[in-house]
């Protein structure tokens, strides 16, 4: 039996962040993944993702800009394409755990399973420690379906070395709609199938609508309320079965990717045996992101019941655990506005709450909406769908929530989580003079007088 003063289970950017903590504060560190070191985001997430939407942006705009300057569309070689989004990945793990290994903190490889409350075992060691993190991330939703076994993942679809000419993928949010712009603009045949009666439930609804538009207009196809049932046949030869209101259907395809959907990757720890409790949504923590049943196990990133799934909010739990833990539970989940994007073409982002949410609440607010097709910033790129909604709190002027659709909307909407953070109000916001031309340019015209 090992003794650390804290084992840390998963080197995302959520354990990454607790570990270094701990061992900066003079705590001897053991950490664990089953996978390469370095978490998700960086190699079967965000980071990989953003290089192949990177290649998809120059195919539409190529494609946008085809008589107007530009002589042919551009074309994206995909073995090239991912031989380039390796050379931002394959170095990750080595470079993770050498970075471990000078900062004195004792890496282990390996599934870890506890033994009881503060003990583990990963392989053939058993390590004990006063405090336990569970940074684990999350993995792909079973959807306990015959010939689920059949499906491709978000990573293994990252590492294709070459893409088939035809493609279903299963589930309406970010996985579904951001592969399905990549793959399409790469020259594939793509088909969602979304068991909801709409897609980016957490999205606006008005500008969702407008994107759905946008891909059905580049040869997308999206199938609604479509449950999948069933997956038959054999790699590269594969039929989809769903109900469509208890109609059976199905579609031929050569590769059906899973995007249904992620649960929290605890499976393996036998959570049972150190008495954490588990709901639906990950692992219970209480407002210190520690375990409600078990006091010596914290839980940050997207392992836990709290917050939402994105890298940002991850490393602010890790913060947060490292804090607590070191100095007694004083830090608290602080529920600042988050921005997040899906990385579609056009790009579509969101901060604050949804138009539907503010009615809810009996909000009084002021709402702009507008398609912006016609403004400068989207005809010099003749860019076809865009548009923004801002919701203004009617009485305090402050933002409540802001949603764009369209190139730059990643970088513009963070001017607006900004505000809202600050409390800058609308007023103040839309007086103040960026650049021109950019789309910061653009903000003012997009809150009420």
């Amino acid at each position: 039996m090992q003794s650390f003063d804290l084992i840390v289970i998963g080197t995302g950017s959520a354990g990454k962040t607790v570990a270094e903590a701990a061992r900066q504060a003079g705590k001897t560190v053991a950490i664990i993944d089953k996978l390469p070191f370095g978490g998700t985001c960086s190699q079967r997430g965000c980071d990989p993702k953003k290089v192949l939407v990177g290649a998809a942006e120059i195919i539409a705009r190529s494609e946008q800009l085809v008589g107007k300057g530009i002589k042919a569309k551009a074309s994206i070689n995909w073995s090239d394409l991912i031989q380039f989004k390796k050379t931002f990945t394959e170095s990750v793990p080595e470079r993770t755990e050498k970075q471990f290994g000078e900062e004195g903190i004792t890496a282990f490889h390996g599934a870890a399973t506890f033994l009881s409350a503060n003990t583990v075992r990963v392989g053939d060691d058993e390590l004990q420690a006063e405090h336990i993190v569970i940074a684990t991330g999350q993995r792909p939703k079973p959807l306990d379906i015959p010939g689920e076994d059949l499906l491709t993942n978000s990573t293994e679809f990252m590492e294709l070395t070459e893409l088939p000419k035809n493609i279903v993928m299963i589930g309406g949010g970010y996985i579904a709609f951001e592969f399905a712009h990549i793959a399409a603009c790469a020259g594939a045949k793509v088909t969602i199938l979304h068991q909801g009666k709409r897609p980016l439930e957490g999205f606006d609804a008005d500008l969702v609508k407008l994107l759905v538009k946008a891909m059905e207009a580049i040869g997308i196809k999206i199938v609604l309320e479509a449950s999948v049932t069933q997956i038959k046949g054999k790699a590269g030869n594969l039929k989809v079965e769903y109900k469509q209101k208890d109609i059976t259907h199905s579609t031929s395809t050569q590769l059906a990717v899973h995007g249904a959907g992620r649960i929290a990757d605890v499976a393996e720890l036998a959570l049972e045996k150190a008495g954490v409790d588990l709901n639906k949504k990950g692992v219970t923590v209480n407002k210190y992101l520690q375990s409600v049943s078990n006091p010596a196990v914290y839980v940050c990133g997207d392992a836990s019941d709290k917050g939402l799934p994105l890298t940002p909010l991850a490393s602010y739990e890790g913060k947060i655990v490292a804090e607590n833990m070191l100095k007694g539970n004083k830090q608290t989940y602080v529920a600042d506005p988050v921005p997040s994007a899906v990385f579609t073409i056009p790009t579509l982002t969101s901060v604050g709450l949804t138009e539907e949410q503010a009615r809810e609440q009996g909000r009084n607010i002021k709402v702009m909406f507008q398609e912006t097709m016609d403004w400068y910033t989207s005809r010099r790129i003749n860019e076809k769908f865009t548009a923004f909604k801002t919701l203004v709190d009617a009485e305090t002027d402050q933002l409540v929530g802001a949603h764009i659709l369209g190139s730059g909307s990643d970088e513009l909407i963070n001017l607006f989580t900004l505000a809202m953070k600050h409390g800058i109000s609308a007023k103040e916001l839309g007086n103040t003079l960026f650049a021109y031309p950019t789309h910061g340019s653009d903000l003012s015209s997009m809150l009420p007088d």
